[in-house]
């Protein structure tokens, strides 16, 4: 009788090889949970629509906690994924993502094996109300210039996409703080310290809404003349590296996530790095997630220079 963790190991080979439309060679009882099977699923249509394909896929495994309660046990462990992208016209790019699951083990078996850290749905934390006049220019704010370094806030997104700086803080849901530095890290001043309503951001203990709530931060970019200064654009096509996406993944008003673009592919569709659910060179539209729904709104912002 194979012991659990080879069947958990047989378990993660299979959800690959089945990425890659290969659904020989795994004899095991214990089949797919509905999830895995419909993100898998819904990741497969994905790479359809934009004529590319998975060629290649391999993880790595760490086990980071184990408890036991009776004679059942818990092991929470993470999967870093890799897969091989191949688009129209021979082109390649690797696209990377963080996994936690948690398999359920008893009488050396597995009886559950699941995702236990889904993408973002909600508000990271209770912010005070949305008021758009909040974020326009105020006189009692010096006007800042600056100039937007692209590649500086790319190259800080790749350098911390599935790591967290010492120097911020780190949030159980952070998306939006994670995006809020790599555009500092590319040179926009942070303004309006003080107040977490107004302004855009982070000061050790405190930081503003805009700073690390998704929807916060999107009305930011909607309306503020100092911060973070962006044009919404109406297509992910108009969008250049370090350009930013939000995400209402509802369809009701109320942002959840937020995308830097790091990279285009072979079409010229954004690729984007982004934190929670941590992923590197992920298509844009997340039509994989399993926050997706038919309802899906999004916003497109091209960061300008402040002169």
């Amino acid at each position: 009788m194979a012991s659990w963790l080879e069947e958990l190991e047989q378990l993660v080979n299979h959800r690959l090889n089945m990425l890659i439309g290969n659904k020989v060679g795994y004899r095991n009882a214990l089949q797919l949970n509905e999830d895995d099977q419909l993100l898998i699923e819904k990741t497969i249509n994905q790479f359809r629509k934009r004529k590319s394909q998975i060629v290649k896929a391999t993880t790595n495994a760490q086990i980071i906690s184990e408890k036991n309660i009776d004679d059942v046990r818990y092991i929470d462990y993470v999967l870093h994924h890799q897969y091989l992208v191949k688009q129209p016209k021979d082109k390649f790019y690797i696209e990377e993502n963080i996994e936690q699951r948690q398999a359920i083990i008893k009488n050396n078996q597995i009886m559950m094996d699941s995702t236990i850290k889904k993408e973002p749905t909600a508000i990271e934390e209770t912010e005070g109300p949305i008021r758009l006049e909040e974020y326009k220019h105020s006189e009692d704010i010096p006007r800042q210039s600056y100039y937007y370094d692209r590649r500086a806030a790319v190259q800080y997104a790749e350098r911390w996409w599935n790591s967290y700086n010492p120097k911020y803080k780190q949030f159980k849901d952070d998306c939006t703080n994670f995006i809020s530095q790599c555009v500092h890290e590319g040179g926009i001043p942070m303004v309006g310290f003080g107040n977490r309503n107004k302004g855009w951001w982070f000061s050790g203990q405190s930081w503003s809404y805009s700073w690390t709530v998704a929807n916060s931060f999107r009305w930011h970019l909607s309306g503020a003349k100092q911060g973070i200064i962006a044009q919404e654009v109406p297509s992910p096509s108009h969008l250049n590296i370090g350009d930013l996406i939000c995400y209402d993944f509802e369809g009701d008003g109320r942002w959840n996530h937020n995308t830097i673009v790091v990279a285009k592919d072979v079409n010229n569709e954004p690729l984007v790095n982004a934190h929670t659910y941590n992923s590197r060179m992920r298509y844009w539209a997340y039509e994989d997630s399993s926050a997706y729904t038919p309802n899906i709104k999004y916003k497109f912002f091209h960061i300008l220079d402040r002169k």
